[in-house]
């Protein structure tokens, strides 16, 4: 009995087909996809048709019934170094064995070392992802900090400028000035909120308003 193979694409769906559920009319009437949540501790979820855990991002090659030739505590610079010349000495063997007798078995063998310890390189080399990320993050927050900074700098400058134009604008308006009772003119800094309405004059009580202005001036 044949067993059904499973197609699995490399590439995530196109785009369209997400797009296209979250419309002005589905967000309105809240028909939209809700996000996904994210998975839980022990949930299994499949990509590109293996099966992880979230317990381990990185799946370890016992897991995967993969020969481990690494051990368990390691300085990685040097494994790697170990694994990269080991690579090298094999392939030279390999080169050997394809000149020497083509039809060895052991070139088979060699073929076998290869692919090992290319695996056992890759699985050293997957270890770092979580600290590239973690590194990647750290980049990206302080670009982010930098653009922040520069922006909020720019826009200080930007604010000082405005301000002496500001300033510069109110020094070159008019003086309004009003003489007073001996005949001195008198710098308004402001103007009379009474003069400025027009609908004040004609108030009975106006004439009274600006006596005893003049009177509280005249003590001061």
């Amino acid at each position: 009995m044949s067993t059904q193979e499973t197609q699995v694409s490399s590439l995530p769906m196109p785009p369209e087909r997400y797009i296209s559920n979250y419309t002005e009319e589905n967000i309105r009437r809240n028909r939209a996809p809700r996000p996904p949540l994210p998975p839980s501790q022990h949930e299994v979820y499949s990509m590109f048709g293996i099966q992880y855990n979230n317990d381990e991002m990185i799946r370890s090659l016992e897991s995967q019934n993969i020969k481990r030739l690494i051990p368990i505590h390691f300085d990685r610079r040097k494994e790697l170094k170990k694994l990269n010349h080991s690579l090298l000495v094999n392939f030279l063997d390999l080169i050997d064995f394809l000149i020497l007798n083509p039809d060895s078995p052991r070139r088979t063998e060699k073929i076998d070392d290869l692919s090992l310890l290319f695996v056992n390189m890759h699985h050293l080399l997957n270890e770092f992802r979580p600290h590239q990320a973690r590194e990647t993050l750290r980049v990206m927050m302080e670009m982010q900090k930098r653009q922040r900074v520069e922006t909020a700098t720019r826009f200080q400058k930007h604010l000082e400028r405005v301000r002496d134009i500001v300033n510069s604008a109110f020094s070159a308006l008019p003086v309004l000035c009003d003489d007073d009772e001996k005949g001195n003119a008198k710098v308004k800094s402001e103007v009379d909120p009474l003069e400025s309405n027009a609908a004040a004059k004609n108030d009975p009580s106006y004439q009274h308003d600006r006596m005893m202005c003049k009177l509280v001036d005249g003590i001061e």
